[in-house]
């Protein structure tokens, strides 16, 4: 086997020799336990055979292209997507990619441009958080280069995609609010059109019809987009004839909203949110919160993105959705509600 003239073999070139995968020679290199005896021989024959040195080689997986995959975020503002970025520039780097970053912003007539400026840059492949439901600039992306969802499902694509366990997730920190005898939880939500939204409401609303509780429709506020407007809705909910005894926030932006309400009202509720944050547990509140690991969604994503491009004169596989698991974590709750009822184990 003749590596390509000019440069020296890459890790393509060791597996297709082995007859394995370049991520598999990736994880032979890297010791990985899960890679079988003869498959390891396998590799390091190939890798003395060619001469293989992966601190000179392992920058490319590919035959020729411009090294680039690009990633489309909706709000670097918000501490999920800089998570989400980290972990597919982890990827990218073992592979030897480089990677373009664009937001848009949560503005969905922004991202088609952005997703053609990326396209006409020559990027391999793209990892993208769409804005909207309205993908069909998508679709005409992927005529030239594969596409990767993150966070948000395709919408009338045939396409793969990493999600969260929104619905899952939403419903366990619900359950455990009820189960400290909250009747009256205030749901805090980011605009229904978008796919996490809906599926946190609907775990919501699931957890309550588990117990027989029907959720109070006047405490229940969406189209919320950040911490000001959050802010903003929990004043307004304080200040009602019948407040809520409990909130619950459909992201980090929206918790910390919440909570600096309650802070300027002087009170505190116990609060049920999506997304973990820095120092969430050393507040002092009773905060029940889904957490999972941001950056495993960037670097599945990539994963699914650099498998794409190792087969690209393949025959395309079916389309996959992956799901990173959700877990919820306490902080804060020591004891039950005011009627003196136990907290739910978390």
């Amino acid at each position: 086997m003749t590596a390509r003239r000019g440069s020296g073999p890459t890790m393509h070139d060791v597996g297709k020799l082995a007859q394995v995968s370049a991520m598999t020679v990736s994880r032979v290199l890297k010791n990985d336990p899960g890679v079988s005896e003869a498959t390891r021989e396998r590799v390091f024959a190939a890798v003395d055979r060619l001469g293989y040195r992966r601190n000179q080689t392992a920058r490319s997986l590919r035959l020729g292209g411009s090294g680039m995959i690009g990633l489309v975020v909706t709000n670097l503002a918000n501490p999920f997507y800089s998570r989400l970025a980290l972990g597919v520039q982890e990827v990218a780097t073992e592979y030897g990619f480089r990677m373009l970053l664009s937001n848009s912003a949560e503005q969905a007539d922004r991202e088609p441009d952005i997703i053609d400026g990326l396209v006409d840059h020559q990027v391999e492949g793209l990892i993208v958080v769409p804005a909207g439901s309205r993908q069909q600039h998508l679709a005409d992306a992927m005529r030239h280069v594969p596409v990767v969802l993150a966070a948000r499902p395709p919408a009338g694509l045939d396409t793969d995609c990493v999600l969260v366990e929104d619905f899952h997730g939403a419903r366990e920190a619900t359950a455990c609010l009820l189960a400290d005898g909250h009747t009256r939880i205030a749901f805090l939500g980011n605009p229904p059109a978008l796919y996490t939204g809906a599926e946190r409401l609907r775990g919501f609303w699931a957890a309550h019809e588990e117990v027989g509780v029907e959720p109070a429709h006047a405490l229940i506020r969406q189209g919320l987009v950040d911490s000001a407007t959050a802010e903003r809705a929990t004043l307004e909910l304080l200040k009602a004839a019948e407040r809520p005894t409990a909130l619950f926030c459909t992201n980090n932006r929206i918790s910390q909203g919440a909570i600096r309400a309650l802070y300027k009202a002087g009170t505190t509720l116990p609060i049920a949110g999506f997304d973990d944050f820095d120092l969430s547990d050393v507040l002092g509140l009773p905060l029940t919160l889904v957490s999972y690991d941001a950056d495993e969604i960037g670097r599945r994503a990539a994963r699914l993105l650099i498998d794409r491009l190792e087969h690209r004169d393949a025959a395309p596989p079916a389309s996959r959705r992956v799901t990173v698991a959700t877990r919820v974590v306490r902080h804060g709750v020591t004891s039950g509600d005011e009627q003196g009822r136990p907290a739910a184990d978390a």
